[in-house]
């Protein structure tokens, strides 16, 4: 069998040479001084893969058109089986790579293992981090979310700030005018067939590179017995690229992974925020306006360029032990120090997240979709504990309750209420207790009741707290006879769907407790609501999706 296995990988080996380079690359020499600070490359490597792979898979069932591209991150993160898998990895992904390709860089620089003959494996190192953000630029804008489109906003006006080359970066990147469809078309270009290939290119040429100079040694360490590195710089390469997955895996699992309402250019309230690793140049900008606007977005990111570019230029003197480099340990102490410092304080200044930016558009989102007596009844289903004795979803377990899903086939409208108010009355026999609701209340429960369909039961566990608490509020004040909500209501004041695309919260705020203030021709009279409650109520028709005229 051995000399079976032998013979064909020999005629393998003749036809492809595969055994041979590969038996060429685990044997490689290495310095004794090879450890574990030398893992990074290979984690980056790595990642890069599962980049490609989930990138890949996720491209199986994704829509390269804005609308659509919505719709179907929708439909991988809901339907898809491990969609939401998938989109964790690739997008925590993203993050954990520039993290793993920053750490590598800064060990090249702290033990100087750029200097003669690494120019170039620096330089295409420093190429590599640049498409590596530059992944995160243009993947940015895929998921045509909010978030996503108003984040690009910002980036665009950026590039639009270069002197001279503005217009033509407006113009290479299609934002000139808004963000739209040609946009989108050359971000996703960019991000899906521009840069792969370039950086397949580049990592090859990067570790050829390593291969042909070898991995610097440490001082005084030229001379010692070098070893293979397989089998023990592999053993330590494979635990730290398990560490990273498991890392990576757990992330994917257990954070969630943001998608925000569909991308809306009319809302102009959003506040965009770039991804966490460019906070530090967001918060850069606000030290420089006006004609110095362009200290901060070009020159000096430019400047840090060029500096990283020339480092193995400018130093130039021998290579020493690490304890000896206080220099450049000084210099990436510095520059932590001013990273953190510019990315906390960009944090501390982001106002705080809304209540509708915060929904999670890639779970249930069914009960935005319902009228404020169906929310609301929901409310009074939730208070009376009517889920003790009830079953809302076909296909479960029986409770002594019958199963509530169409409720309209088998009851009208009357013998709800009646059912509400006497149980045994409408039901002889019944151990139902007669219901602590008033007579609108008893209502807003029939109204949730009758739209009650297996396609829809899932808001009776999904409709958030604030929504539904909102919803009995807006009931209670009769709010639906002058608005509409969901295309129900009167007619005599504005339909309050799309608010939060044309007020802001204080303006609201303001409008119920002194309405003549905000609007003095309005019929309103005021509503001074409790601190809760009044939360509550905002934050519920900030959620009330805009809808098309006549609907």
């Amino acid at each position: 069998m051995g000399d079976k296995l032998k013979q064909l990988l020999d005629e393998i080996d003749h036809r492809t040479g595969i055994v041979s380079g590969l038996h060429h690359f685990l044997n490689e020499d290495i310095p004794a001084s090879s450890g574990w600070h030398q893992i990074f490359g290979s984690v980056a490597l790595f990642l890069f893969m599962v980049q490609f792979f989930t990138g890949m898979m996720l491209g199986f069932n994704y829509a390269p058109t804005p609308g659509d591209a919505y719709s179907s991150v929708r439909y991988i993160m809901t339907e898809v089986t491990g969609g939401r898998l998938i989109r964790g990895l690739h997008h925590w992904g993203a993050s954990m790579i520039i993290v793993i390709v920053v750490i590598h860089m800064l060990q090249v620089f702290i033990w100087g293992a750029y200097k003669k003959p690494r120019e170039a494996t620096w330089i295409v190192g420093v190429v590599l981090l640049l498409l590596t953000l530059a992944y995160g630029l243009t993947g940015y804008l895929l998921p045509w979310d909010n978030r996503a489109y108003w984040g690009t906003v910002v980036t665009t006006q950026i590039g639009a700030t270069v002197p001279i080359m503005g217009p033509y970066v407006s113009r290479i990147l299609a934002s000139a005018g808004a963000i739209g469809v040609q946009t989108f078309a050359r971000f996703y270009t960019m991000h899906v067939q521009l840069l792969p290939p370039l950086t397949m290119i580049l990592i090859f040429f990067h570790v050829f590179l390593v291969r042909r100079h070898g991995v610097a040694p440490a001082p005084g360490d030229e001379l010692k017995p070098k070893k293979k590195f397989f089998p023990e710089q592999v053993f330590k390469d494979t635990v730290a690229v398990f560490v990273a997955f498991a890392i990576l895996f757990t992330m994917a699992v257990m954070a969630k992974v943001p998608l925000e309402r569909m991308a809306d250019p009319t809302d102009t309230a959003y506040i965009p925020r770039p991804e966490w690793y460019f906070l530090f140049l967001f918060q850069t900008l606000k030290a420089f306006e006006g004609p110095l606007e362009v200290v901060g977005t070009v020159v000096l990111p430019t400047l840090a360029i060029v500096a990283l570019i020339l480092t193995p230029f400018i130093d130039r003197g021998k290579l020493v032990a690490v304890r000896q480099r206080t220099l450049a340990i000084g210099i990436v102490v510095l520059a932590g120090i001013g990273w953190g410092g510019l990315t906390g304080a960009a944090v501390k200044s982001t106002p705080p997240q809304t209540v509708a930016s915060s929904i999670d558009f890639a779970g249930p989102t069914q009960w935005m979709e319902s009228a404020p007596n169906e929310l609301a009844g929901i409310g009074y289903y939730r208070r009376e504990k009517c889920g003790a004795c009830h079953n809302i979803e076909a296909g479960t377990t029986a409770k002594s309750g019958p199963n509530l899903v169409n409720t309209a086939r088998r009851h009208d409208a009357d013998w709800l209420l009646t059912h509400l108010k006497n149980p045994a009355a409408a039901t002889p026999g019944s151990s139902m207790a007669p219901a602590n609701l008033t007579d609108a209340e008893m209502k807003d429960v029939q109204a949730f009741l009758l739209k009650l369909t297996p396609d829809n039961a899932e808001v009776v566990d999904t409709a958030p707290d604030f929504a539904v608490q909102g919803a009995i509020l807006y009931q209670k004040n009769s709010c639906g006879a002058c608005h509409a909500v969901n295309g129900v209501g009167g007619k005599i004041g504005p339909a309050l769907n799309g608010m939060s695309q044309r007020r802001n919260e204080a303006w609201v705020i303001e409008h119920f407790v002194n309405p003549k203030k905000v609007s003095p021709t309005t019929p309103m009279p005021p509503y001074n609501f409790k601190q809760p409650d009044m939360q509550n109520m905002v934050n519920y028709l900030f959620t009330l999706a805009a809808r098309a005229p006549g609907q």
